[in-house]
């Protein structure tokens, strides 16, 4: 019988490997056998500690949401510019992680759903503690700010390729973060547009009427633009 602490060393050692596993061949292209080989254990292992192959990817999905979401966290605390720098210094720390989560989202699966709303709820708790603390404005529909910052931080992860080729790298090197940091911060700080014009006018369009009409006028795509006499 393995010791509590031999246990937990072993469980994480299996979930890093499936991590791996799963971001090069995909979860369906993986065996527990292969899982097994890489951790340099056995299947049965496997088992007795995760019960299946899909409570190891629950496991994998549940470390690499709190992995992004508790740095989040951090990085609004007193020690922000701290952590900034250590992320910034130590990419390949989370590059087993970037590249399962843009295999691990794409695929048209109940567990890739439930991967992306994990994602979505850890960031509209994030949302609500930043606005309770003051950083940042409340939100007339928090819901859909946060879905769209989902988006927003998914995004860079899903299209790393794109991104690191657009600016000259060929992956997510710390250049390539440095340079990305205050454009993406001015963003969100001050804004792009120098005035609210838009803003206004997408507030006039969403407060006109829609639907149908009620009466019959010239504008009326069902009336007979020349009915008979």
């Amino acid at each position: 019988m393995r010791s509590a602490p031999d246990d937990l060393t072993t469980r994480a050692r299996i979930r890093d490997a499936a991590i791996g596993c799963f971001a090069r061949r995909g979860f369906g292209g993986t065996t527990l056998r292969q899982i097994a080989t890489e951790a340099d254990v056995s299947a049965a292992l496997i088992l007795h500690h995760f019960g299946s192959k899909d409570g190891l990817r629950d496991a994998c999905d549940a470390f690499v949401v709190g992995s992004f979401i508790d740095d989040r966290d951090g990085i609004t605390g007193t020690a922000a510019a701290d952590m900034m720098r250590a992320a910034l210094d130590t990419p390949e720390k989370y590059t087993p992680l970037l590249e399962y989560m843009a295999r691990m989202l794409v695929d048209s699966s109940a567990a890739s759903d439930r991967l992306f709303d994990a994602f979505l709820a850890g960031t509209r708790e994030m949302l609500e503690r930043q606005i309770e603390v003051g950083i940042m404005r409340p939100q007339p529909d928090l819901d859909a700010t946060a879905a769209y910052m989902t988006l927003y931080g998914l995004g860079p992860v899903l299209l790393q390729r794109h991104l690191a080729r657009s600016l000259g790298e060929d992956r997510l090197t710390t250049q390539l973060l440095e340079r990305s940091t205050l454009p993406v911060l001015e963003i969100f700080t001050h804004g792009l547009y120098t005035d609210d014009r838009l803003l206004v006018a997408a507030h006039e369009a969403l407060n006109r009427k829609t639907g149908p009409r009620s009466d019959k006028g010239e504008n009326d795509p069902n009336q007979d633009p020349d009915p008979p006499r």
